[in-house]
């Protein structure tokens, strides 16, 4: 299971191992990592999971679909390398992956 690194809006950093195929926001939610609500369950209708990919990192987690982006520009805290963790599935490329946590997801 690949080690995911959340860093949250003031800095403190969590880790969780996450299953393959299983996304990043599941591995926060399952172990109660702070920042990521997942309300909608991870069918992309709330953006309560919203993250910033780590700079490093964009080349593994590709781009996101029409449908996400279009959740993510109604997101505060928008920024290019946005993300809504739900639709981010573990690979073994991601092994180290970090993500930030915006301070709101409102």
């Amino acid at each position: 299971m690949p080690l995911i690194f959340y860093v949250t809006h003031d800095g403190n950093m969590y880790e969780a191992d996450v299953a393959l195929g299983d996304s990043v926001m599941n591995g926060a939610v399952e172990n109660m990592i702070d920042g990521i609500l997942g309300e909608c369950g991870g069918v992309m209708s709330c953006g309560t999971c919203h993250c910033h990919v780590d700079e490093k990192w964009l080349d593994k987690t590709g781009q996101p679909a029409a449908t996400e982006t279009t959740m993510l520009e109604a997101s505060h805290n928008h920024q290019e390398n946005s993300r809504l963790s739900c639709q981010l599935k573990v690979t073994e490329e991601m092994e180290g992956l970090t993500v930030h946590l915006p301070e709101s997801q409102y």
